[in-house]
């Protein structure tokens, strides 16, 4: 796949591949969504993407994740799909450290208890490698991670939004909590200083889950 939208002799061009894409989902969705959503769904979590992927070899990849979980998004806030689990948004200015970092944790802590998202309102390529590396330290895998653009969709579907230096760029809805954490943003910084936003983020994280949950706190 070439990124003049060109197609190699055996590939589908970009097009091709993101129609055989909203093919899958409607499939998934069937009941959900009409057809017209799914499509407007998956060309703009391409475009989206597409603004700031570092491969753009993986946007089919990333688009169909990314598409999925702005749709699963949209179908929890619609009432479409019911769940118990608590459903937890951190979002920063790049979803290149601090929210990857705390979503990773609250997910690494809560388990089942809570499901997770992580957006960006200005996102960028690819996390940081300091990030990737402190959070590697922990056990934490993030390779398979990548910088989401905030979306409406995410915010409807969220319990609990947590902003990290980006609250005005989150839309406010009733019914919701939000909290803005004051945390230093781990761009630029060496391993070592990512590792104490580590810890300040992974204090934070147990607060609010034992906040969330007082019978059963961090793993």
């Amino acid at each position: 796949m070439t990124n003049d939208h060109r197609s190699l002799p055996g590939l589908l061009t970009p097009e091709a591949t993101l129609h055989r894409l909203a093919d899958q989902l409607a499939t998934r969705f069937a009941g959900v969504f009409t057809r017209e959503t799914i499509d407007r769904y998956v060309f703009e979590s391409y475009t989206a993407l597409g603004r700031t992927a570092k491969v753009t070899t993986h946007l089919p990849v990333l688009t169909e994740r990314f598409a999925i979980e702005r749709l699963t998004a949209l179908a929890q806030a619609k009432g479409a799909i019911e769940t118990d689990t608590c459903e937890i948004l951190f979002v920063c200015v790049h979803n290149a450290g601090r929210s990857q970092m705390a979503a990773a944790l609250m997910a690494h802590h809560g388990g089942d208890r809570v499901h997770v998202r992580s957006a960006g309102s200005q996102p960028t390529a690819s996390i940081d490698d300091a990030v990737i590396k402190a959070m590697a330290e922990v056990g934490i895998d993030l390779g398979a991670e990548f910088p989401k653009p905030l979306t409406d969709d995410v915010v409807r579907a969220a319990d609990v939004v947590v902003t990290m230096g980006c609250g005005d760029a989150c839309p406010v809805y009733p019914g919701k909590r939000y909290l803005d954490w004051q945390v230093r943003d781990p761009a630029g910084l060496s391993v070592g200083e990512v590792r104490a936003i580590r810890a300040d983020i992974d204090a934070r994280v147990r607060a609010l889950l034992a906040n969330l949950h007082p019978a059963g706190a961090a793993r």
